[in-house]
């Protein structure tokens, strides 16, 4: 059964700063760029190192979660069996976990590093030719899912196990909370929780929607504009009403099922009519540096060149996992029912990571391969043109390219569409005062959330910039940093209560 009653504090709350935000984005779009960078800039100088910190903290406290007593602790009653067959399960974490914002990241992130590589090395040499095709890896790797896992078990706990019928971001810190679901101090993180999770899906789309767009124009013959992105962006509004408005099983698991053959097909056609040997040795070998480097490029905090890499990239990549991982962790309880915590934490960090860097070594390394061997400029289109443009160029390479880039951008629509879908079914999930295992939140309150959406990633591309979406995401994630560590907190005085040694 749908519960309908709306907690309309928090539901007009953020529905106002979508609007007001949206408003001012679009109407001064040149002042709020220069306000968001200056943003940036301070909170990444001043508050980046506790990224980091927060990176190595969430990976220690799930390996020791999962390795405890603890990972034998079952989401539900002792005898409760997952709602989700595994590969079902994996698919619909991944596609609410990556988006599109992957498809776009995968082909293009490594030309960054060649060109600006880290460590010091040499621009465009072989060094900087191995950080690049490592450091993506490590960028969406074990540390994005442990930020994304957190949340998941913080929540899921209460939710499954203490029978709490609400299943919004605060029940995280529901023991620390005093068991007060719509207190004042509840609310509050709620509301930074759907804050957070506007800016992290608005920058996701903003990132992709362009990408997507320069398909479609090379497929129909058109010019790339606003007004075709525009268009893309109604597309996966579109697809996700529908989504949305079937539910969970017949709408957000199909399109992730479906999604995740469609990419797997995608990505092997590459590697069998590619390089094949040059993509599984680069592979392997980002690999190697990535783990013989793990420690050092999670430490690493560039304190004698100042070059600015840490707070542009890794700090950067760090606020959007953050920004997204109240909703990823919202919608992963949803599904996670009846499994262990230690099968969650392995799940999520393990298959979530496989997912991401199976993208990065075949479509990131023959984009670099095409760079390397002179086939393709890719770093001079994307520099003269875009980054959208480049992974055209790139896919018009491949034999059969017009159905290759056909499926590239329906794979991205989908991603699009499933993070918009997600998305909207975590803000109506928090903003609804009580909702049991199994209900869903009402299917109009769904949809709204799915089109108020729609409106920042319009405005972010209007204003364009890769720095105005960083900064963007940035802003919004540092206040659940702080939250992350009251759920930590929370979470193990649960356990220890309900679990004595």
């Amino acid at each position: 059964m749908e519960q309908s009653r709306i907690d309309w504090p928090s539901f007009g709350a953020c529905a106002a700063i979508i609007a007001v935000v949206g408003i001012t984005l679009l109407t001064a779009p040149d002042a709020a760029a220069d306000r968001l960078n200056a943003l940036y800039e301070f909170i990444a100088v001043e508050f980046g190192i506790f990224y980091l910190l927060a990176s190595v903290a969430a990976i220690g406290f799930l390996v020791w979660l999962a390795s405890s007593r603890f990972g034998r602790v079952r989401l539900g009653d002792e005898d409760s069996e997952p709602e989700f067959r595994t590969l079902s399960w994996v698919a619909m974490l991944f596609c609410a976990g990556v988006g599109a914002g992957l498809m776009y990241w995968c082909a293009t992130e490594w030309a960054y590093y060649f060109e600006a590589p880290p460590f010091g090395a040499e621009p465009r040499s072989p060094a900087a030719a191995e950080w690049a095709s490592t450091y993506g890896l490590f960028h969406w790797g074990v540390t994005a899912w442990a930020f994304y896992c957190l949340p998941a078990i913080a929540i899921a706990y209460p939710f499954y196990v203490r029978k709490k019928n609400v299943l919004r971001f605060s029940l995280s810190c529901n023991e620390l909370l005093g068991g007060r679901d719509h207190g004042p101090v509840a609310r509050f993180i709620d509301f930074l929780f759907m804050v957070a999770l506007i800016g992290g899906a608005a920058t996701s789309l903003g990132f992709s929607s362009p990408m997507i767009a320069a398909c479609l124009a090379w497929m129909f013959g058109v010019e790339t504009d606003f007004g075709l992105e525009v268009i893309v962006v109604a597309i996966c509004v579109g697809l996700f009403v529908l989504s949305v408005w079937l539910g969970l099983n017949r709408g957000i698991k199909r399109l992730s099922d479906i999604n995740m053959y469609l990419a797997l097909g995608l990505l092997l056609f590459i590697l069998l009519v590619g390089p094949t040997v040059f993509l599984l040795k680069t592979s392997l070998n980002g690999l190697g540096v990535m783990t013989q480097n793990f420690l050092r490029m999670n430490f690493w905090t560039d304190p004698f060149t100042d070059s600015g890499f840490v707070e542009s990239w890794t700090v950067f990549y760090w606020a959007w996992w953050i920004a997204f991982a109240p909703y990823v962790g919202l919608f992963i309880t949803r599904i996670s029912g009846g499994r262990t915590i230690r099968q969650v934490v392995t799940g999520m960090l393990v298959f979530g990571s496989l997912g991401s860097w199976v993208f990065y070594m075949v479509i990131g390394n023959y984009s670099l391969f095409l760079q390397l061997e002179g086939q393709l400029d890719f770093v001079g289109i994307m520099n003269s043109a875009s980054g959208s443009a480049a992974i055209v160029a790139m896919l018009e390479t491949l034999p059969l390219a017009a159905i290759v880039i056909l499926v590239f951008a329906v794979v991205s629509i989908v991603f699009a569409a499933t993070t918009y879908d997600s998305a909207s079914y975590s803000l109506a999930s928090g903003a609804t005062l009580h909702l049991s295992a199994g209900d869903d939140p009402a299917r109009w309150h769904r949809v709204f959330w799915a089109l108020a959406l729609a409106v920042l990633p319009i405005a972010l591309m209007f204003i364009g910039g890769l720095k105005a979406m960083q900064s963007v995401l940035l802003v919004v994630s540092l206040p659940i940093l702080v939250v992350g560590v009251l759920m930590a907190i929370s979470l193990v005085k649960s356990l220890r209560a309900d679990h004595p040694g």
